[in-house]
């Protein structure tokens, strides 16, 4: 393989210049108009894409094809079939159907539902989606799909985010006309993910049975030297991660992921891969094509990747900077505020749609970012807290401050000077960043800093779009009737209000501070410190009245998704507290009372020799409490997932039984057994 990327990049997907080269040229029209444009592709092309498709796999060493959606699982799913078609002669000839392409037919009682579907309701289908290249993987070729109920019903995390971006354009185009461009025919959103990880010896992660059922250690003493010397972050990189590192650019950049920065993050042992932005649904897509990459490329070089949220206590967890924006296809960014903010209407539109739309859906933005995984993470001074926020920054506070006051306010562009002659001076952005915002601006986009390393970003990106939707929809039925010379004011008075109404959202503070908790309090902020807390509000009026109108997620749905997360979340310290009482059973304690046991033989003996045997005398004292804490926290523990798993009949009450009941005896029974690993193991 060439070693020059431009050569190979992309080289196993079936993307616009193989369209172009392999497609009639009324396909590939039609094509483009559907992947730009959303329009319906004709039916009757559709055998005409499928035989180019298959061709071109088969030269790219495919011998089957697959389905790939993204059900409720949290992870993709696929079904390979084979190209292959019996002749009369006992022979084979490689065929793939435009209707096999289209659609496909899984079993959907068998994924997540929520009570969408059930054992004797199974069928659902699969349906291509034409606006998400097609690619080839080890010998399969992969047909990105939605996943649907034979009633209709949106089993998967793509089907909303695409009704949500379509959403999203409609109602961006609306203010577009309102400013008088008259050319920009579709809004995009647009997403870079930012994936944290971690990596870890294949041969230590077999040793920890809490590493393979769950993905995080629910065990395990800190070691004398953690990241408090902030040493890890952006360190040079170690020779075994740097070829992994090579290894995984080189696999993402063969099926078109724009891979572009890597690094060490500041936990050790803890990375970061970001791409290019791209539009919001390809972004998905391959967000989780580069997980089920990442994972498989590290198994190559003896290594473990680990996605979980906080797979060690003590240090830094995993995140996935969601960083969105809305592009135009007439090539405007609508979040670049340009050189003079303050007289940018436009932008100030958007903008103030935004801040509207965070506030007052702070719960739906906070529960897409919700998991068991997660609730480690945030609000540890180490990731977003739970409360809500936008920042904002210097240059556009003072932009919104003189809005609001009626002043003006003049942008200035700053020279940052080193001090040192042979250095170059350079442009000074207009603002700092903040990294304990959940939703800071970063100068043309938004940063969700919320998301969890393992999650799909199909669900806040879809939430999102949704949000901001509703507000652009809302501020263009004020000002559509609103004659022009009137326009101006009429808008500025808008954006005023909304300004003075939300402004409580915005805060460029330290968002890891105990102060900021007390001031979002007074401000009225929700903070929804875990998922049981936040996810019975998916169903609350104003939220179904949002995603139903705008077709994103219906009331049925979302009341499916509820129960999926508060279910998968029960279902995860469920798996978390049996794995603690099997390790502690057959591992911990039988290790204690064998090591208490060679303290009192060595006590016997030095007594025996009239020698002093205090020293064994008080470790054995020591491990035996700590080993009877241990003992009793692991039955209280079994008691307490019993009485957890009876609840069943009502998911919410189930998931917070484990969050109530559960989860503390989890935190006794680690403190017990941490304390005996300092002494003992």
């Amino acid at each position: 393989m060439s070693k020059n990327v431009a050569e190979y990049f992309a080289c196993d997907v079936f993307n616009d210049e193989v369209m172009k080269a392999r497609l009639p040229k009324p396909v590939y029209k039609a094509m483009t108009k559907t992947r730009k444009m959303g329009t319906p592709l004709d039916p009757t092309y559709a055998d005409v894409v499928a035989n180019a498709i298959k061709d071109w796999a088969i030269e790219h060493g495919a011998t089957h094809y697959t389905h790939w959606f993204q059900p409720m699982t949290g992870s993709t799913a696929e079904k390979h079939d084979s190209f292959i078609s019996p002749t009369d002669n006992g022979m084979v000839i490689m065929n793939f159907s435009g209707k096999e392409l289209v659609k496909g037919e899984p079993d959907a009682s068998s994924f997540p539902s929520g009570g969408l579907r059930e054992t004797c309701s199974a069928r659902g289908y699969t349906a291509w989606d034409p606006t998400s290249y097609c690619f080839v993987k080890e010998g399969s070729l992969y047909i990105p799909t939605v996943f649907v109920s034979y009633t209709g019903e949106a089993l998967d995390k793509k089907t909303p985010l695409l009704r949500s971006m379509d959403a999203l354009s409609q109602q961006a185009v609306r203010i577009l006309r309102l400013f008088g461009n008259t050319t920009a025919t579709k809004v995009t959103s647009t997403v870079g993910p930012e994936q944290e990880y971690f990596l870890i010896d294949k041969k230590m992660y077999d040793q920890r049975e809490d590493l393979i059922m769950t993905g995080r250690t629910l065990f395990g003493a800190m070691p004398p030297k953690g990241q408090e010397l902030d040493d890890q972050y952006f360190a040079n990189l170690k020779p075994r991660v740097a070829a992994y590192m090579a290894d995984l650019d080189e696999a993402l950049w063969k099926v078109g992921v724009f891979a572009t920065t890597k690094h060490n993050e500041v936990a050790p042992a803890q990375h970061e891969m970001a791409p290019v932005f791209s539009t919001t649904n390809i972004s998905t897509d391959q967000n989780e094509l580069a997980m089920e990459v990442m994972e498989k490329v590290a198994l190559k070089h003896g290594l473990v990747c680990l996605l979980h949220e906080k797979p060690f206590a003590g240090v830094n967890g995993s995140g996935k900077h969601n960083n969105w924006s809305m592009a135009t296809n007439d090539g405007q960014n609508l979040l670049d505020p340009g050189c003079t903010p303050m007289e940018n209407m436009q932008f100030l539109t958007f903008l103030c749609a935004i801040i509207k739309g965070i506030d007052e859906y702070a719960d739906l933005l906070r529960i897409s970012a919700s998991s068991a995984g997660n609730d480690h993470r945030l609000g540890a001074n180490e990731a977003p807290p739970a409360i809500i926020s936008i920042f904002m920054g210097e240059e556009l506070q003072g932009v919104l401050d003189a809005l609001e006051a009626g002043t003006s306010y003049k942008s200035e562009s700053k020279v940052f000077e080193i001090g040192v002659d042979a250095l170059p001076d350079f442009p000074k952005d207009s603002t700092d960043r903040n990294r304990t915002s959940p939703f800071a601006f970063t100068g043309n986009r938004f940063e969700f800093r919320m998301v969890g390393s393992s999650d799909n970003i199909g669900c806040p990106n879809s939430l999102l779009n949704a949000i901001v939707a509703g507000e652009l929809s809302d501020i263009a039925d004020k000002m559509e009737g609103v004659p022009a010379d009137k326009f101006d004011d009429e808008l500025k008075s808008l954006l005023v209000s909304i300004i003075k109404e939300h402004k409580r959202i915005i805060f460029n503070g330290n968002g890891y501070s105990d102060e900021w908790v007390a001031e979002a309090e007074k401000r009225g902020l929700p903070n929804f410190r875990s998922t049981v807390d936040c996810v019975p509000h998916y169903a609350d009026a104003k939220n179904v009245a949002l995603l139903q109108k705008f077709g994103v997620l219906s009331e049925k749905e979302i009341k499916a998704r509820m129960e999926v997360l508060l279910e998968n979340y029960a279902k995860t310290i469920n798996i978390e507290a049996l794995t603690m009482i099997d390790m502690t059973k057959k591992k911990y304690i039988p290790t204690c009372i064998a090591y208490t046991k060679e303290l009192c033989d060595a006590a016997a003996v030095k007594q025996s020799l009239d020698i002093c045997s205090c020293v064994e005398k008080e470790l054995a004292e020591k491990v035996s409490s700590l080993t009877k804490a241990a003992y009793e926290a692991t039955e209280k523990l079994e008691a307490a997932v019993a009485a957890a798993a009876a609840k069943d009949d009502c998911v919410l009450s189930m998931a917070k039984s484990y969050r109530e009941d559960v989860i503390p005896v989890m935190d006794d029974l680690r403190a017990a057994v941490d304390a005996l690993e300092v002494i003992t193991f």
